[in-house]
Parts: structure tokens; sequence; C-alpha cells
């Protein structure tokens, strides 16, 4: 034996260095035989199979969930092993945060079984791609496990690996604020559709100044949407729902948004629609949309005209030729703002695309409701309508604990008396009431 196997190896050597020039005289049928038989043969010698995971899949819209759970838990499980590791910034600037860089091999084990994980970038097909900052190369994943493994890595271990990662993911997420980037440049090519800040608002519904009754009844629908994934999978629809807030300025439309955040803990996705090139833009944005999120239009009314963008039509002067003149340099720049259209935003809100993803709220703000089209707000699309108006007693009665630390004053019978008698909004009401609490003011 010990003369046997390094013979083989040699005549295997061999066969390597001209098997591609003989390969070429080969009749296609012989030739595909050969390579059947040749992989069979070297299934015996190699004993190891490879799982790839790629971090995009079909047209590179969206990052894999999977790609994103296993990129988790490696960081989580295998950081401390790796001997290449990428560090990024935490949230206060002084804690990193590790993970395997790429061409490092790492090695997992489960169940007395041992795993290598390994991570790479995809080869450019040429140089051209990489000359723009969107096209950078794709990683991926690769999984090595020996042939006899097979069955527990396909039934037990990439089913736990991606659970645990998604359960740690959620452990340190990190909310975010997200704002869609400007339209495109560089030819098309972009880095990213959104870009992102930490989310740090501390607004919430115990500082909120509102009715407390309105103010349960949004708490209670707000439970009842994010613990209702298996009733909406039961009666066919997309897990979402949408919120119009209206009323006059400075009564705490923002604030409300915020406070949902910091209650449902979730990520905000505050979308400028004015910034979004056209229908196809939008969509692709919502594909990027993670879960466990609130899209949100603010003062939708000034958007865009959406109000009758489906009957709008191009009116041109009969009569004045020096008129119809002026017409032209209009239309030319509406072509060169954004071609977002109703129905656009109508399928955004609740067409086929809104259900890739799950759990999101959207939320429109307006000041005027009576400017929108009835078809953006109808119930199915906007299915909870809150009135924000002017500020009641109840509210004063918050903001006053909040700014003044006061439950009661000799003046409250007083104020509540004027608060039904002139209209002021809880900004106004805040306004007053911050230069007595500021320890620093004069």
């Amino acid at each position: 034996m010990e003369y046997l196997f390094p013979g083989m190896w040699s005549a295997l050597a061999s066969l390597m260095l001209f098997w591609p020039a003989v390969r070429r005289y080969l009749p296609y049928s012989l030739d595909d035989h050969l390579m059947k038989y040749a992989n069979i043969l070297f299934g015996y010698i190699y004993p190891y199979i490879n799982i790839k995971i790629p971090e995009y899949n079909g047209e590179l819209f969206k990052r894999s969930d999977s790609y994103v759970a296993i990129q988790t838990y490696l960081a989580s499980t295998t950081s401390g092993t790796a001997k290449r590791l990428k560090a990024e910034m935490g949230k206060d600037a002084k804690n990193l945060t590790y993970s395997m860089d790429d061409h490092e091999q790492v090695t997992d084990k489960f169940r007395g079984a041992m795993f290598w994980w390994s991570s790479s970038r995809a080869v450019a097909k040429s140089m051209s791609i990489s000359w723009f900052p969107s096209q950078e190369e794709p990683r991926y994943y690769t999984l090595t496990l020996h042939r006899r493994h097979r069955q527990l890595v396909m039934d037990y271990y990439m089913s736990y690996v991606v659970e645990e990662g998604k359960a740690i993911e959620v452990r340190n997420r990190q909310r975010k604020l997200y704002t869609n980037s400007p339209s495109s440049n560089w030819y098309g090519y972009k880095k990213t559709l959104w870009s992102h800040v930490v989310f740090e608002h501390p607004a919430t519904f115990h500082t909120l100044a509102m009715d407390p009754d309105k103010k349960k009844a949004i708490i209670q629908d707000l439970v009842m949407f994010s613990k209702a994934k298996d009733y909406y999978a039961k009666i066919g629809k997309a897990w979402k729902r949408g919120y119009l807030l209206y009323g006059p300025p400075g009564t705490g439309k923002s604030t409300m948004v915020a406070a949902m955040a910091n209650f449902l803990d979730y990520d905000v996705y505050d979308l400028e629609l004015t910034a979004v090139k056209d229908n196809t833009e939008l969509r692709k944005l919502l594909i990027e949309i993670t879960s466990k999120s609130i899209v949100v239009i603010e003062d939708i009314d000034c958007s865009l005209d959406l109000s009758g963008r489906r009957e709008k039509k191009v009116k041109k002067p009969k009569d004045d030729d020096q008129d119809e003149k002026k017409v032209l340099p209009e239309a030319s720049k509406e072509d060169s703002s954004s071609k977002v259209t109703l129905s656009g935003l109508l399928n955004f809100i609740d067409g086929l695309w809104s259900a890739c993803g799950g759990e999101r709220l959207i939320v429109f703000t307006t000041n005027h409701l009576e400017k929108l089209d009835p078809a953006l707000i109808r119930r199915g699309r906007m299915d909870k309508h809150i009135e924000l108006s002017y500020c009641s007693f109840n509210g004063f009665k918050v903001l006053a604990k909040n700014y003044l630390d006061l439950d009661s004053h000799p003046l409250f019978d007083d104020i509540h008396r004027l608060m039904e008698e002139a209209k002021i909004t809880p900004a106004d009401v805040a306004e007053n009431l911050m230069p007595k609490s500021n320890p620093h003011s004069q």
C-alpha cells in the first residue's frame, strides 16, 4: 500500500495536466460520460460537500434574509476564533462590533459534528462594473461539511443557524431612522437606496399630550397589530396597517410617530416622495424596507400633487401664441421632477408589491385632510384615522407634569376654563412652559 498511493496521486496529477488537451478531441457524448463518472470517483476520494449562501438573490434588489441571519450568527459565535476580523463602530462611538473578514474561515460545532464557514467575494465579470460604487462584488458564505452530516445540516443545523441569528439580531438590534437617498447619480448607479442614523427620539405615549382614552385606544390597536401575524395570514392580507394622522400644525403628529416607534421598538423610514424619481424607484425602495418598521410620509399633501393626478391634463391656450410659449418651460420642469403618480403610490401602500415583507406600519401626516384624494385615504389603505387637534385640558396636565413636574395647581381651574374658550396647540403650550422649567433661563 505504501507504493500504491504515491503512484495513484502521480497518475491523477498527470491526467489533470493533459486532460484539457485530450478533452477537445473527444466526442461530446463520451466527454459527458467521462465527466459524470469522474465526479462520482472524485466524490469517493473527497468526502466533503460545499453549500453556498449568496448575499443577494434574484435581481439583486434585496439582501438575502438567510445571509443576514448567518452573518449575525457567525459574528456572535465565531468572532473569538477568527484570525481576521472586521470592526464596526457601535452606537456610542466607543464600542466596536466584530465579524469575520472576507476570505476568512472559522469552525463551528453542532451535535458533535464539525462545520467550516468561509466568507468570500464573487469575482467581477468585467472591470467596468467595479468603477461604480454600487456595483461592489457581492459576498457569499460557504459551508463545508462531511457528507455523512448532510441530513443533519438540511434537517436541523441550517434552521438552527438562521433562527439563532435572527434571535441575536433582535436582542442586539439598534433601531434606526432611515431616509431615501437623492435620485440616482453616476449614470443611474448609487451605493444605497436608504441612508440612516441611530433613532434616538425620546417621545413616548406617557409624555404625549392627548386625550387619555384616545391614547389608550391607539396603544391597544398597536398591540393587536404587532401580535396579529397569524390572523393576517388567515384572512389573506399582507401584515401591514395604515395610519392617517391629521390636524393643524403643532398638534404632535411627528411626535406621535416617534412614540409609536418607541412603543413597538420599530425602525422608522422617513420617505421623501419628491426625491423619488419614478414609480419604479418607489417600488425598489419598498423592497428594501425591513419588517418591524414604520414607513412615514410627512405632510403628504405638500409632497406631490396627488389630489388629481389621474385626471390631470395640460391645458394649452387657443388664441395667444405668446401664452403658449410660457407653458412649455413649466412642462419641461415637471418632466425633470419626480414622476411618482397617484397610482404608483397606491400600489406602494396596498398593491402586490406591498406584500414583500411584513409587520409594517404606513403613516401619512397632513395638515389639510380635504386636499387628499379619497382613494389614497380610504379604509383598507389608511385603516385608522387619528385626528390630532388643539390641546385639551387633559393634554395640558400631561405637559405640566412633563415640563413643571406639577400634578395640580390653584391656577388649573382658570386654565381649564380658558382652554375651553380659546384654541391653542400643544406646541404653543409647551413653548410657554419651557422657559419656566429651564434652569438656565433668565
